[in-house]
């Protein structure tokens, strides 16, 4: 019994410390490195996308073809761990919608964090944006606008006009307005045990329990924050190797999918060695969510 509760001591840590990734000091873009994972009985995906504190779409994006509910015991899976940052700057707070990931970067320049995200359901997306905190609050109160509420009524469920902060509170115990129109928009935590990596939000931003409060600890009032949406990433690193990342695109409003334009880096690159055109559109089509090494050119 000792053995088994050191073992789970031992995996807790490494899920908890696997979303700090260190800035690569020579400029290069791609952060972290894939783990893998032998399906033990009982677990799902949900599960999982908890423990590892991964979004629940980017490890089934991850794992096509593998069922998130029932995958086999014995299985192995690839947990979703590295990734290209956001062409963005590497200040503050940065969140690419079509990844469901926030980015923190530490203000000393050497360390990022990573965390999943959910954010705005579609007909209530999470606006991009450059701003900032504009406030800090710790024990939100909730209060539906007057839109949120008659959606409910539709359902036949009634909001109270204010919710006190507590259990029942959908924002958690911490959240952070930003600068943004009249003020409607958090990155606020979460009451819930679903939703993370999820596009469920009525347009604010919502991170699991433990990672708003570690982040609530770290920023203050007036840090950045960039909201971008890059479904297609591309990394030219130092030794001239090329990685693309490619996301689902978010569904818009009408029902289509956005478009998946290739970064204006990534077009330059592929006018001038036409050979790994190919390779680019297959990447972008499969949408893994992986960085996938197109070509090392010397």
């Amino acid at each position: 019994m000792l053995k088994g509760m050191l073992i789970g001591s031992l995996f807790i840590s490494e899920v908890v410390m696997s979303a700090t990734f260190t800035l690569p000091a020579d400029g290069g873009q791609v952060i972290g490195k894939n783990k893998r994972h032998v399906v033990q009985s009982g677990e799902t995906f949900a599960v999982l996308a908890r423990d590892y504190d991964v979004g629940l779409l980017s490890l089934m994006a991850a794992n096509r073809g593998v069922d998130p509910f029932l995958p086999h015991e014995g299985e192995v899976l690839i947990i979703p761990h590295q990734t290209i940052l956001p062409n963005a700057q590497r200040e503050g707070i940065v969140v690419n919608l079509a990844e469901l990931k926030l980015y923190y970067f530490d203000p000393n320049g050497e360390q990022v964090h990573v965390f999943p995200v959910g954010i705005g359901k579609i007909g209530r997306e999470t606006p991009q944006m450059t701003t900032y905190i504009n406030e800090m609050i710790e024990g939100p109160t909730w209060t539906p606008p007057k839109s949120i509420r008659l959606a409910y009524e539709e359902a036949g469920i009634e909001l109270a006009e204010k919710v006190p902060a507590g259990p029942d509170n959908p924002l958690g115990e911490y959240a952070m307005r930003l600068r943004y129109g009249s003020g409607q928009y958090l990155i606020h935590g979460t009451n819930k045990d679903f939703g993370i990596g999820l596009r469920v939000s009525s347009g604010c931003i919502r991170m699991e329990p433990a990672d708003i409060e570690w982040l609530f600890a770290q920023v203050k009032r007036k840090t950045p924050v960039q909201i971008v949406n890059q479904p297609v990433k591309v990394a030219v690193e130092p030794d001239s190797s090329i990685y693309v990342e490619s996301h689902e695109p978010l569904t818009a409003r009408d029902g289509y999918k956005e478009s998946m334009e290739w970064p204006i880096e990534l077009q330059i690159w592929v006018e001038r060695y036409s050979f790994a055109s190919n390779r680019v559109d297959s990447v972008v089509k499969v949408q893994s969510g992986l960085p996938t090494l197109i070509s090392a050119i010397n």
